[in-house]
């Protein structure tokens, strides 16, 4: 079995127009496989007496499992990792992680300028949790100019 990946062409695209959107669940159990992979066990990502006890509501996701999440969706829709030129975010509200229900983010992905003579398009992400947006200024640039073929 083969996969074929088809990369978005430049001339289809409109600005304002959502490439992409995404659901991602999340548990405390994700929280714990995350500071596994990451490598960062602060407490603040799995015990809600120690979040508590340094002024926030309660367990939080990791800033970075976020900002993670929330490029996957572009990634998919491009086709191929190495299409992100760049990706930014700035961290405006946390994700709480409900010890029963868990939490639940959003992506949308919109284009937010086309830049045809470089190939290059911006993507503008909305990323929330209970409708309200947790990264601000999220923004992927995605190559979709023609790439030479290497190899043989």
């Amino acid at each position: 079995m083969s996969i074929i990946s088809t990369t978005p062409r430049l001339g289809d695209l409109v600005v304002g127009a959502v490439v992409a959107e995404a659901t991602f669940p999340l548990t405390r159990g994700s929280l714990v496989r995350y500071a596994g992979a990451s490598g960062d066990f602060n407490p603040i990502h799995y015990r809600d007496d120690v979040a508590v006890s340094v002024g926030l509501p309660g367990v939080l996701a990791h800033g970075m499992l976020t900002m993670g999440l929330a490029v996957q969706p572009v990634i998919d829709w491009a086709g191929d990792p190495g299409r992100i030129l760049d990706y930014q975010v700035r961290f405006t509200r946390p994700v709480l992680v409900d010890p029963a229900a868990g939490a639940v983010v959003t992506v949308v992905a919109k284009v937010g300028s086309i830049d045809a003579d470089a190939g290059i398009v911006r993507i503008d992400l909305t990323v929330s949790f209970n409708e309200v947006t947790v990264l601000g200024k999220a923004q992927a640039r995605v190559s979709l100019a023609d790439r030479p073929r290497t190899g043989a």
